[in-house]
């Protein structure tokens, strides 16, 4: 567990008050309420953005790095153990609509039909396609949240529990989050999740807790392929450098503005 420290405020001390007083209150009503004080949350209960984090180590400095994630398409083969891997090491329940990280199979037909689908987001790899007509090709993308620099997330978070480290993850405080959803809803790669037993919004990490320690995601660590690889964007001794050096890649639904920080290497057209 990540712990931080937030400077007081008129804001946060607001904030206390307000969260004390509706300790006792129905879960139900409470959520009903913060929906009806939205645009007051979002206009004077704004906590702000952490710059800094306390992390495992002690040595660990998150000002000497700045994350993202490669990820070359023409590598995948779907066999759903960066899916596995992720569930296990994160403790996502084992149900088909919870996921950090999931994989999709595109498949192209010849008469230009594209057809999609995710069966238990991947874990269980992919049945053989199904429906009529010539099959040109078919190709799989993992997806993830794409640790966006201009976070849709972290601006619609009424309460700051969705923030952006110095380091450049987006991550939940679970003691902030309220459960009123606008994270989910904002998010437009589709992400972000409700967490069934704790009842706050859930999504990728880049499994944060091992990065502060030296080591890469679960789902780099296992892909026996290397079709996914993670590390700094702004020095070229990374393999991510690399990658993104010796690649044209691309992002996801680049028009939104949300500057992503997922890289995608040999991306059909196709890809949504």
């Amino acid at each position: 567990m990540i712990s931080k420290e937030r400077e007081p405020t008129p804001q946060t001390d607001a904030l206390e008050k307000l969260q004390e007083k509706l300790k006792d209150v129905d879960r139900r009503e409470f959520l009903k309420a913060c929906s009806l004080l939205a645009p007051v949350l979002l206009g004077v209960i704004r906590v702000p953005i952490l710059e800094a984090q306390e992390v495992a180590s002690s040595e660990y400095d998150p000002t000497e790095h700045f994350y993202a994630m490669g990820i070359d398409v023409s590598k995948c083969i779907g066999c759903g153990q960066c899916v596995q891997a992720c569930k296990t090491e994160n403790d996502v329940p084992f149900e088909p609509e919870f996921f950090n990280t999931w994989v999709e199979r595109y498949v192209i037909r010849a008469d230009g039909e594209v057809d999609v689908d995710s069966p238990n987001g991947g874990l269980d790899g992919f049945p053989p396609p199904g429906g009529e007509g010539e099959i040109r090709r078919t190709f799989f993308v993992p997806k993830l949240c794409n640790h966006c620099a201009n976070p849709p997330c972290v601006q619609v978070c009424p309460v700051g529990a969705t923030f952006i480290t110095e380091d450049g993850v987006i991550l939940v405080d679970e003691s902030y989050c309220i459960g009123c959803r606008y994270c989910i809803q904002a998010c437009p790669y589709g992400a972000r999740w409700m967490h069934p037993e704790t009842h706050v919004a859930a999504k990728c990490t880049f499994c944060y807790h091992r990065v502060v320690d030296g080591l890469v995601p679960a789902c780099v660590e296992v892909c026996p392929t290397g079709a996914r690889i993670f590390g700094e964007v702004e020095q070229r001794v990374t393999p991510l450098a690399r990658f993104m050096r010796f690649n044209d890649v691309q992002v996801l639904k680049p028009h939104l503005n949300t500057k992503p920080k997922a890289y995608y290497a040999n991306l059909d057209g196709e890809v949504r």
